[in-house]
C-alpha cells in the first residue's frame, strides 16, 4: 500500500529515500519511530500550515526507503544521513519534529547542529536511558530473537498498534495494513531486527550534559495514556531544557498522530508562530 500518491524517491549516500513534501516556505522535518514510517503523520499533515515546506520521510530500514542491513541503523547513524539528506534537500535551517525514536535522532541534531534548527519538538519521545522498551528489547536478545521474528504476524502486530492507540476503535483494515507493510517481506522483517539491534540508549545518555546548553525554543507533546514510554523522559526533558514547554494530551496514546491529529497539528503550528500553544502546558 502506498499510503500518499505523491511520495518521492532521494538518492543520499548511494541509498534511495521515500518522502512527501508539502507547502512552501520555512523548512519542517517530520521523523518517525521505529514501529511506523512516514505514514505516521498522514492524518496531521493536511493540518499543518501551507507556509511551511513540509518534508516526511521514511528512515533507513524502514517503509519505501532502502533496507540494507549492513550500514548502522543506531540513533547516531540516523543523525548522519539526515545532515547528509536536508544538505541534498538544500535545506540549511530546519523546524525538526520527532517521535518515538525520531525524537531521539532529532535530539542528537539539535545539540550536534544547533545552527541548523529554529526549533524542536519531541512527541512521545525516547530521552535520557529510559529506553528501549518491550518489545524492542525483546528484538535486541539473540536468544529471543527469531522467536520474535516468527511471532510477529498480523494478530501480534495489531496487539502492538492497539496498545499505542487511545482510540482503540482508530484500529481499522487501513491503519494495520500500513503498520503491518514492512512486515509482509523478509527483508522488511529482518531490517526492523537489525534496526532494534542497533539501538543504544548510550547515544542519548551522552548528550543528556549537551540538551542542558540548547537555547532553541523546544517544545515536548505527552500523550498521556502513552503505554510505552515513561512519562519521566517528557518531565526530564522539561526540567532539564531551558525554557522546554510540554504539552500534555489527555486523549492521545503512543502513536498521538493517529489520536489526535488536530491537537497535534494546532500545537505545532501555534509553536512555530510563538503563540500560545494550544492545551495545557507548563
Amino acid at each position: 500500500m502506498v499510503w500518499h500518491p505523491d511520495v518521492k524517491s532521494l538518492s543520499v549516500g548511494g541509498h534511495h529515500f521515500a518522502l512527501v513534501e508539502q507547502g512552501k516556505g520555512e523548512a519542517v522535518v517530520l521523523i518517525h519511530g521505529i514501529t511506523t514510517f512516514s505514514f505516521i503523520w498522514r492524518k496531521p499533515l493536511p493540518f499543518l500550515p501551507d507556509n511551511k515546506r513540509v518534508v516526511a520521510y521514511d528512515l533507513l530500514g524502514c517503509g519505501g526507503s532502502d533496507m540494507p542491513l549492513d550500514v548502522d541503523y543506531s540513533l547516531n547513524g540516523h543523525t548522519e544521513r539526515l545532515l547528509k539528506m536536508l544538505q541534498q534537500l538544500g535545506i540549511e535551517r530546519v523546524h525538526l519534529v520527532g517521535h518515538d525514536v525520531g525524537g531521539g535522532i532529532a535530539q542528537i541534531f539539535a545539540v550536534q547542529h544547533p545552527e541548523m534548527v529554529i526549533d524542536l519538538c519531541l512527541i512521545n519521545s525516547v530521552g535520557y536511558g529510559y529506553w528501549p522498551v518491550q518489545p524492542i528489547k525483546a528484538m535486541q536478545t539473540p536468544i529471543l530473537r527469531r522467536f520474535v521474528m516468527a511471532a510477529l504476524d498480523i494478530g501480534a502486530f495489531k496487539l502492538i498498534v492497539q496498545r499505542g492507540l487511545y482510540h482503540k476503535d482508530h484500529l481499522d483494515a487501513e491503519l494495520l495494513e500500513l503498520f503491518s507493510k514492512p512486515m509482509q517481506s523478509p527483508v522488511g522483517r529482518a531490517a526492523l531486527m537489525h534496526f532494534a539491534r542497533c539501538l543504544d540508549n548510550h547515544n542519548l545518555t551522552d548528550i543528556a550534559a549537551d540538551l542542558q546548553q540548547l537555547v532553541i525554543p523546544v517544545l515536548v507533546i505527552r500523550g498521556e495514556a502513552d503505554s510505552y514510554l515513561s512519562e519521566e523522559i517528557s518531565l526530564r526533558l522539561k526540567r532539564e531544557i531551558p525554557g522546554c514547554r510540554l504539552l500534555r494530551i489527555q486523549t492521545g496514546g503512543h502513536y498521538i498522530q493517529e489520536d489526535e491529529p488536530v491537537q497535534v497539528a494546532k500545537a505545532l503550528s501555534s509553536f512555530w508562530n510563538r503563540d500560545v500553544v494550544v492545551g495545557a502546558v507548563s
